[in-house]
């Protein structure tokens, strides 16, 4: 049994076979709740037709829980040691995105994000309790100066997210701008007094994980919807070609993804920020392929109130931007030769040229990722200096 408090102090990066946690794990699973809801609530935007208000509610949304997740993963990567004050802490944190989740609605439909905030400030102040905790057994001082920094910058960022709560309506979207670079620039502060001992190996397996479950979410949100099309409009002829192509989506995107090694990439503080930062796009463009499908399924049997177009970029514009990224962020890297390097890119491109397929738009994209894998596999086998690529 794990001892009530050990010394927060902090990990080795080269500690062999790290692993995530069954902590950690039941971290993500709750936190893809919260994901799950604002999927729901941009379905539903967009499918009455307020696609505009909808995405930008879903990007401060989704910034706030893939925030908080982010910083709890990097933490718990150079900090976490199992004992009874951590898991407790940790398990405050997972009760403030289920705060956050049960505002979702209210952020959407009223643009009321008080309850948002609320979930955010319990996840944030029990953070800065746990870099308060690892600064208080640093040894070294210039670790101790790094954690005070995370510590006081996450408490003015707090205090500055009281603006999405206070200000007017026209002014949240710029309060939102200031605040979530406010947000990304405390790293790059704090790390200038010290890095963190993050381990490459387990930052990757963190990543790889909630991308699953998002990937996962999404497969069942567009089957709950297929099947719900299916039993209550008899639409099975209409909603096949949107389930089979949102199904390659979904299988390419999870290819892609876990084709390369990427902890490989993580070979520095800069390359760690510009990979942790970029899997804000990636992630909200896996778990927007979802409410994506979900829009198709409307749109197919009458109960949304947009044209076909507008159903059909709502899956192929995520898709698109979801290869784009894993090909800037790492896949690019262990390409070998022009060909390789295209692949990606012009499949993205072809995809989002699917969107004026008509009703066939959702299997047609589907059909082009399936074909840039299988163009990937192939180019790699026949280019035996390609380092572990497969698309």
């Amino acid at each position: 049994m794990t001892r009530p408090f050990l010394p927060l102090t902090s990990r080795s990066r080269e500690e062999a076979h790290r692993a995530a946690t069954p902590l950690e794990l039941f971290f993500d699973l709750c936190f893809v709740v919260a994901v799950a809801q604002a999927g729901a609530e941009l379905v539903h935007a967009v499918a009455e037709g307020h696609a505009g208000t909808g995405v930008a509610n879903y990007a401060m949304v989704f910034f706030a829980i893939w925030w908080a997740w982010m910083n709890f993963t990097w933490f718990a990567s150079a900090y976490d040691n199992d004992d009874v004050l951590y898991r407790v802490v940790t398990l405050v944190q997972i009760a403030g995105v289920l705060i956050l989740a049960a505002g979702v609605s209210r952020a959407f439909e009223e643009h009321d994000f008080l309850v948002v905030y609320l979930g955010y400030a319990v996840m944030r102040l029990a953070l800065v309790f746990q870099w308060l905790r690892a600064a208080r057994h640093a040894a070294d001082p210039a670790e101790r100066r790094m954690c005070r920094r995370y510590a006081g910058g996450v408490l003015l960022c707090q205090a500055g997210w009281l603006g999405l709560v206070l200000a007017p309506e026209p002014a949240r979207a710029w309060v939102f701008v200031v605040m979530a670079l406010a947000e990304l620039s405390v790293p790059l502060y704090a790390e200038r007094a010290g890095s963190s001992a993050w381990h490459a190996h387990h930052i990757a397996e963190r990543y790889g994980l909630f991308t699953l479950i998002v990937l996962g979410e999404t497969v069942a949100a567009a089957t709950v919807a297929v099947k719900s099309g299916v039993v209550e409009n008899d639409a099975l002829d209409e909603l096949l070609p949107i389930a089979a192509g949102g199904l390659l989506l979904v299988f390419a995107a999870w290819w892609v993804y876990f084709v390369v090694p990427a902890h490989d990439r993580l070979t520095s503080s800069r390359q760690a920020f510009l990979w942790g930062y970029g899997h804000y796009l990636i992630l909200m463009s896996a778990a927007a392929i979802g409410a994506g499908l979900e829009i198709a399924v409307e749109q197919a049997v009458g109960e949304a109130h947009i044209s076909t177009l507008s159903a059909s970029a709502a899956v192929t514009i995520p898709s698109a931007l979801f290869l784009l990224l894993v090909w800037l962020l790492h896949a690019r890297y262990f390409k070998v030769g022009t060909a390789q390097q295209l692949v990606l890119p012009v499949a993205a491109l072809a995809i989002l040229m699917c969107s004026f397929a008509g009703r066939w738009a959702v299997l047609a994209a589907g059909l082009v990722a399936a074909a840039a894998v299988a163009t990937g596999v192939t180019l790699t086998a026949r280019n035996p200096a390609t380092r572990d690529s497969g698309a």
